[in-house]
């Protein structure tokens, strides 16, 4: 089965890739031609990801899922949530986005936050979501040199690392996008 994950993202892409069963053939939006940036304007997590979407499902004619990511910061009302690449401004820049993160929190006791990713998927029928979460805190500094965006300053509950120091293979088991990605595959087999 040919399956399009509707982004240009390849570090995202890579991680998505791996969690896929063998029967899907992940393609990105690069792969099928599609090489326009699509506009997320919504005002939340699931309405840029339904956007992304719909805007392959409706011009390519292609099975497609999308997914957006925004990280929740508790001492800041849940900021930067569906801002998240943009936080620093529009060059979507992780390492200013995280130095301002980091600016911000200064002096907060409290650094809670969580990931918060979700998938679109359309169907003949209808548009189906699937929702993951990571809960962590917000480093005053950046560790590691794997993954990408907040990766460096997050650390996921119960561990000692951040995102970024992890491995692929267990950030692949705990992360928001593949608790997201895991019900998701989780529907696809009991419908093919």
């Amino acid at each position: 089965m040919k399956l399009v994950f509707a982004t240009h993202n390849s570090n995202k892409f890579k991680e998505v890739n791996a969690l896929m069963p063998s029967y899907i053939e992940l393609v990105s939006l690069t792969d099928i031609g599609c090489h326009e940036d699509i506009a997320e304007t919504a005002t939340t997590i699931e309405g840029n990801a339904q956007i992304k979407a719909d805007y392959v499902t409706n011009k390519y004619q292609l099975p497609c899922f999308a997914d957006d990511t925004g990280l929740l910061v508790d001492a800041l009302d849940g900021a930067p949530g569906v801002y998240s690449a943009r936080f620093a401004g529009e060059e979507k820049s992780a390492e200013d986005n995280m130095n301002k993160l980091i600016a911000l929190l200064k002096e907060q006791a409290t650094r809670t936050a969580h990931f918060k990713t979700v998938i679109a998927y359309n169907t003949q029928k209808e548009t189906l979501l699937f929702e993951g979460l990571a809960i962590g805190h917000i480093l005053q500094e950046k560790r590691g040199t794997n993954g990408f965006g907040y990766d460096p300053i997050f650390q996921p509950e119960g561990y000692q690392e951040t995102f970024a120091e992890l491995s692929l293979d267990i950030k692949n088991k705990i992360s928001h996008r593949a608790k997201a990605i895991e019900k998701f595959v989780s529907f696809l087999k009991t419908t093919s």
